[in-house]
């Protein structure tokens, strides 16, 4: 039984992002498969160098290389959101699996929550 985590909302501006990404952090130190699918705007959390001090910020990038210490099981990125965002592989974090089927990537894990 894994549960995937689906964050469409860009990292800064909401809350939704992190409280998905806490989510899928506490599963995954629960022993619980946890995975994350970041599409649409969400794709943006997986861009280096981001510097958000300007907006009063902290960078979600730390945030995102901790996942492999809590357990997360996958990050996955929706390979037509990263071209539509520019992302290419030069500009996103190290550990992200492109994904070209997302209805396939959902149909891989038993549940299923959206971030926002």
């Amino acid at each position: 039984m894994s549960t995937l985590i689906i964050v469409d909302q860009p990292p800064y501006g909401n809350w939704a992002g992190r409280e998905a990404l806490d989510m899928v952090f506490s599963l995954a130190a629960f022993d619980q498969p946890a995975a994350l699918l970041f599409t649409g705007a969400g794709v943006n959390w997986l861009r280096k160098q981001q510097a958000p001090d300007a907006i009063g910020q902290k960078s979600v990038e730390k945030n995102l290389s901790a996942a492999p210490m809590f357990g997360v099981e996958e990050i996955l990125a929706d390979a037509a959101s990263c071209e539509r965002f520019g992302l290419g592989p030069e500009q996103r974090v190290s550990g992200v699996t492109l994904a070209e089927n997302l209805q396939d990537v959902m149909n891989a894990h038993s549940n299923v929550a959206f971030a926002g």
